[in-house]
């Protein structure tokens, strides 16, 4: 027996619902005809999940109603979606219909290009068209994507800046400052536990008739850190550019550029697949750096940490990040030697399976567990969490590995 609508809700409106959740093949069972707004909404939805089927050939008989591969019916489709659902269900079903239907060819036209929402996944995908991408589509691809990167600037830049620049005043506070260079409301917060009453007056009140007078004995001093806008830090991101990791590699040029913008850091970027490519000299601009990528292609992670580790001039003042799903195809021991090495040298090595806002990616759980057993743990991390890990790194505090990580 069917079960009674909640309170409040008309028994239509429930059949409404159930008809919009169950799609054309329960439009007999609910026994509720979709009209104007339901119905538009209804068909965007067929088109893309009910496999191109829909009523509406002469006779009732039924016809092909999907996107196929015409681009009329797909710049019209993408227009209804944007009209009928909010920007975030919108790329959902965009993503799902490259994926499902095969029409990444389509988005190399620039009227296609124009009429879908920008998102993370979108870049990734016009990223790996790479040099099939015409002329006459590659400026507009470079709007879409600028519109992509401007948004994720505006959400991390700042704090990203304001959490780095806090761990670097920290980390170069100096141990043995000069005189004038001390900072005395820390020195004596850090000193409280040495404070001794002074000789001859415990238990009684000063010549003065203060009670308990003594003095902290600064054991250790601490200094301010350098105003000057001297380098501090050495970053490396080594960035996995194998189809898998588009969404990583988008971020990562994000927030190259924002690291790259702080003179207090010296950054380099360095993405690869089985070749390695240096893009440090684009981190001006991070839409030159998406441009600069190839995504897709096999892996070799041990040739790019050897890059990565040639460059490296002050190890105890560097950070590395690697950032890749551990699916090595070169030398697979060569690559945790070399991470080995490199933390054994004073280097900050930093293992992220991911730099996106997704879930645990696919990852070798093997390569992961060889770098946890060096002190170096594997995890994923979202955009909004990697201001915190890095300024861990900076300041040699334990890495803030999300519950969720590996």
């Amino acid at each position: 027996m069917d079960a009674a609508p909640p309170e409040g809700e008309r028994p239509d409106e429930r059949l409404r619902r159930w008809r919009m959740v169950l799609g054309e093949d329960g439009a007999e069972g609910t026994g509720h005809a979709l009209t104007g707004h339901d119905a538009a909404m209804d068909g965007a939805l067929t088109a893309l999940y009910d496999g191109g089927k829909k009523p509406g050939g002469r006779g009732g008989a039924e016809r092909s109603a999907g996107l196929g591969a015409s681009a009329p019916s797909v710049a019209r489709w993408l227009g209804d979606i944007r009209t009928y659902f909010p920007a975030p269900v919108v790329q959902v079903m965009q993503r799902d219909a490259i994926d499902r239907l095969g029409l990444s060819a389509l988005l190399l036209e620039p009227e296609m290009l124009e009429a879908v929402e920008p998102d993370v996944h979108l870049v990734g995908t016009l990223l790996s068209l790479g040099k099939a991408m015409p002329e006459t589509t590659r400026e507009t691809a470079r709007a879409v994507v600028r519109k992509v990167v401007d948004d994720l600037e505006r959400r991390l830049a700042t704090r990203t800046r304001a959490t780095l620049t806090g761990a670097l005043d920290r980390s170069a506070r100096a141990a043995r400052p000069r005189h004038r260079d001390i900072d005395w409301n820390r020195t004596i917060r850090a000193n409280l536990k040495n404070y001794v009453s002074l000789p001859g007056r415990e238990g009684g009140e000063s010549a003065e008739g203060r009670e308990g007078a003594g003095t902290v004995i600064p054991e250790r001093l601490v200094g301010y850190g350098r105003t000057d806008r001297s380098v501090k830090k050495d970053v490396i991101l080594c960035v996995d550019q194998s189809g898998s990791m588009a969404a990583s590699v988008v971020h990562a040029a994000v927030f190259g550029a924002v690291l790259a913008s702080m003179r207090t850091l010296a950054t380099r970027l360095v993405v690869f697949d089985t070749a390695v490519v240096d893009l440090t000299d684009q981190l001006d601009d991070p839409v030159d750096v998406l441009f600069g990528t190839q995504l897709g292609g096999g892996t070799d992670i041990n040739r790019a940490l050897a890059y990565c580790q040639s460059r490296i001039t002050r190890p105890a003042d560097t950070v590395v990040v690697l950032i890749s799903d551990l699916h090595e195809g070169g030398i697979r021991d060569g690559m945790v030697r070399r991470a080995a090495a490199m933390k054994a040298s004073g280097v900050r090595f930093v293992t992220l399976l991911a730099l996106s806002d997704e879930g645990t990616p696919s990852y070798d759980p093997e390569h992961a567990a060889a770098l946890a057993a060096l002190g170096v743990p594997a995890f994923a991390c979202t955009p909004d969490h990697f201001p915190e890990v890095m300024a861990a790194a900076i300041g040699g505090r334990p890495l803030p590995i999300p519950d969720a990580g590996p």
